[in-house]
């Protein structure tokens, strides 16, 4: 029979200082004395941490009927991301729910953040969601920057060209060129915004040209954009396609495009970190503000 170990008796944990259960006995009586009212009433538990801000999505809007499934389908990413976070969309116009709408459906004294999923700079960043936010007058409310420009867009526009059939060696042909297919603006800083995201994505592609081109409100548009391009013996063109969602604009610019055309950034993972990126730059007060480019790193000439 196997003899057991001797047992060495354990050393007593050392006591408290006077001291020390004196200030835990104190601590203990504040933490409960905070619980009654005046009154000698039991005061309602307060939420230790508030939850944080809703973040609003606020999408254009499109009669295509991709558009919302697509929109709805990028914003479960961002869940997935962000669990708890409560992530709601609105729409400026055509789709529902509109933006009016989803700030009246958040509770009194609560906080949201707005965060466009427009691509750069416009009337609707500028105006559009200022007045919204303003007139949600129950509601602490802050206006994120566009997603555009920053390299995560270019990520996303990189892939969505691989997808539909770019090769990195098109890169290096002469005759070679991207058409970067945005929606267009009146405003010229919207212009700039997508020359910059032009110029970022010439360097992703490994110095290809890329040619901003609009389909509306600002020129030139793609075909005229073509032109110039095979003018300039560019005539192996790609087209990118500067669209979070499907919509009549997107249709029109790839039905233009006569060789590799990219589908729109829609439910790419990089769009779901960058709608992160800017919610959480709002809230840190770092957003820039609406009249100063979204990316001031790049300034230099596209």
């Amino acid at each position: 029979m196997t003899e057991k170990a001797p047992q060495h008796p354990r050393e007593p944990l050392p006591l408290d200082s006077t001291a020390q259960l004196l200030t835990r006995i104190t601590s203990q009586l504040g933490n409960q004395l905070s619980l009654v009212a005046p009154n000698g009433t039991r005061r309602p538990m307060q939420r230790i941490r508030r939850a944080a801000p809703t973040l609003v999505a606020v999408a254009h809007g499109s009669r295509d009927p991709q558009a919302l499934p697509t929109v709805l389908e990028l914003l479960d990413r961002v869940r997935e991301l962000r669990p708890g976070l409560d992530v709601r969309p609105a729409h400026i116009e055509l789709n529902e729910p509109l933006l009016p709408d989803t700030l009246g459906g958040i509770g009194q004294g609560e906080d949201a953040v707005l965060v466009p999923l427009l691509l750069g700079r416009g009337h609707h960043v500028r105006h559009d969601l200022p007045r919204a936010a303003a007139a949600a007058s129950h509601l602490g409310t802050r206006v994120a920057a566009p997603l555009g420009p920053h390299p995560l867009l270019v990520e996303a526009l990189y892939e969505r060209l691989i997808e539909a059939g770019w090769r990195d060696e098109d890169g290096t042909r002469r005759d070679a060129a991207v058409v970067l297919a945005a929606a267009g603006s009146r405003d010229p800083d919207s212009d700039v915004d997508a020359r910059r995201t032009a110029a970022l994505l010439s360097d992703r592609l490994g110095g290809v040209p890329v040619v901003p081109a609009y389909a509306s409100a600002a020129t030139p548009d793609v075909p005229a954009a073509l032109r110039a391009l095979a003018a300039r013996g560019r005539h192996r063109v790609a087209l990118a396609s500067y669209f979070t969602a499907p919509g009549r604009f997107a249709t029109l610019a790839a039905a233009a495009a006569p060789g590799v055309t990219a589908g729109p950034l829609g439910a790419h993972p990089a769009m779901a970190r960058l709608l992160l990126h800017r919610y959480d730059e709002a809230l840190a007060g770092t957003a820039p503000a609406l009249g100063a480019p979204a990316y001031p790193q790049l300034l230099a000439p596209a």
